[in-house]
């Protein structure tokens, strides 16, 4: 009988040396899978954060940025069977070659520009577009790439020789364009509004304005191409041109300017004018 309490008693302290070996074995197993799985944690989240990390350092290295423009503006944008050509489209590709990214060109309406910017549908716009005090209020422009003017072009002839004679005339324009905004201060203008630059001209060939005001460069183009108009000597505005860029992406602004500086400063850009301004 007191064998079988001895053997009793022994079995009873094996159990529960068992028993806590055991609670301390699944201890141990918690407490080593909660530290790995914490680490693991801890590495997923730093991978996560080098990848958004490289991520933001692909985006600004490469890439692809959209450039909306209005591509019936020669010489800064036009169609040459497939593809938009121009001094604007030409230094955009410049820029990006120079920030590392592939340029890709949409065409719409002048005045779908800058909300298209604004909407991010697109990264910039460069379309021979004027720096205004309006302008500045809804998009962030980069440092002026060209000086132009806005002048008159009337049909030889013609009694309009100076802005002063515009006054209770039919003006053609493009709608949106500087020259739309700055003909609305023509006193009695009767303003008729286009939305390319070449129907306002070729209202003005067949009699329906009697002056289109727009800017310097299309208009010898559309000048040299259609016989009996001319550009009166003196300018209807003086004015800058530069890309604009959604407000406050003060990112892209900086490396578009430091681009813009490059190709100023190695005579690139100019060489870029030069190509597609011919006509005197």
């Amino acid at each position: 009988m007191k064998k079988n309490k001895i053997a009793v008693a022994v079995a009873l302290c094996m159990a529960a040396v068992l028993t806590a070996c055991g609670g301390t074995a699944k201890t141990e197993t918690t407490k080593a899978a909660g530290a790995e799985t914490t680490k693991a944690g801890a590495e997923t989240t730093k991978a996560a954060g080098e990848t958004t990390k490289a991520g933001a350092e692909s985006s600004a290295a490469g890439g692809k940025l959209v450039m909306v423009t209005n591509a019936e503006f020669p010489p800064y944008e036009y169609h040459d069977n497939n593809d938009i050509v121009g001094i604007d489209a030409d230094i955009a590709k410049a820029i990006a070659d120079k920030m590392g990214m592939e340029l890709e060109i949409q065409d719409m309406a002048f005045d779908s520009l800058i909300p298209a910017v604004q909407s991010g549908k697109a990264d910039f716009t460069a379309a021979g577009m004027t720096v205004n005090e309006d302008r500045k209020k809804n998009v962030d422009f980069t440092d002026t790439y060209a000086q132009a003017a806005q002048v008159i072009i009337v049909k030889d002839g013609s009694e309009i020789k100076a802005p002063a004679d515009l006054d209770g005339k039919k003006i053609g324009v493009q709608t949106g364009t500087t020259g739309d905004i700055y003909a609305g201060d023509i006193k009695d203008g009767n303003i008729q509004r286009f939305n390319k630059g070449m129907e306002a001209v070729m209202a003005l060939t067949q009699g329906k304005v009697d002056a289109v005001v727009i800017d310097r460069e299309p208009a010898k183009v559309f000048v040299k191409e259609n016989a009996g108009l001319k550009i009166l000597d003196e300018a209807f505005t003086e004015e800058e041109y530069a890309i604009a860029v959604k407000k406050g992406n003060t990112e892209l602004l900086e490396k578009m300017n430091a681009a813009i500086k490059e190709l100023k400063d190695s005579g690139e850009l100019q060489k870029i004018v030069d190509k597609y301004i011919t006509a005197k």
